[in-house]
């Protein structure tokens, strides 16, 4: 496989550890890592995580954490011990939540000797559009809203940020080419978009900027998950190579 794989993120949004586990045995190898939700968290728990570890993967555990900033910055420590790749929390919580959080992982990892987890903040959800936000209060437009939580996050010291591929651009200038944009909202030109409002084909996104491509049912659900993996990494490759 070519680097362009390191960046595909499968999401594992199954409804039990068995599902997941034979994703994960076609798919290490083919992908970068893959995304632990709420869906399978909540009813495997860290087994779901321990899993895709045993098999060689990475994981992204994608819980949103939202709450008081002591809460948030113990749980992201729990995270941490499991030796997850990156977590999110919610940009909303925020500057204070996301800040203290930061420094209790990092200080955590440094006295472990070990790898801290990317920590990212989730701007503005990818099936949400501006009638969405105008509903909660919101009525600056999207792309405003994206940019204001992401230089928040970055200014307390987050990794990066979960946003939709119609965002990457603006992110990239806002916060800087090192501030790491994970995005959902991927399709491939020839699937459905589901639920997802604010979408991008992966080569799009690549060209754009995103450091990593969350994905889901164009793999998951796909006939042969790995040739779809590949597939897709294929398309990355020559996206770089233009």
């Amino acid at each position: 496989m070519s680097a362009a794989h390191e960046k595909i993120i499968i999401a594992l949004d199954v409804e039990t550890l068995e599902q997941a586990r034979e994703l994960v045995g076609s798919l290490t190898g083919a992908v970068g890592a893959f995304k632990i939700g709420k869906q399978l968290f909540t009813r495997c728990g860290p087994d779901a995580v321990a899993m895709v570890h045993a098999a060689g993967g990475r994981v992204f555990l994608d819980l949103k954490y939202h709450d008081i900033p002591t809460t948030v910055a113990l749980a992201g420590c729990e995270a941490a011990r499991m030796g997850v790749f990156m977590f999110n929390v919610h940009a909303l919580g925020g500057s204070a939540m996301i800040a203290q959080t930061v420094k209790a992982v990092r200080t955590m990892a440094k006295e472990a000797q070990a790898p801290a987890p990317l920590i990212l903040a989730v701007t503005v959800l990818t099936s949400m559009a501006q009638a969405d936000l105008a509903e909660l209060g919101l009525h600056d437009p999207v792309e405003q809203v994206v940019v204001r939580l992401a230089r928040l996050a970055r200014d307390a010291g987050a990794d990066g940020v979960v946003a939709s591929p119609r965002e990457i651009r603006l992110i990239k200038e806002a916060c800087g080419p090192e501030f790491v944009v994970v995005t959902p909202g991927i399709r491939p030109a020839t699937a459905d978009l589901n639920d997802q409002k604010r979408a991008m084909t992966p080569a799009e996104a690549l060209a754009a900027g995103a450091d990593y491509l969350v994905i889901g049912r164009p793999v998951t659900h796909a006939p042969d998950p790995a040739a779809a993996a590949r597939a897709i990494a294929a398309e990355l490759e020559a996206c770089r190579a233009c």
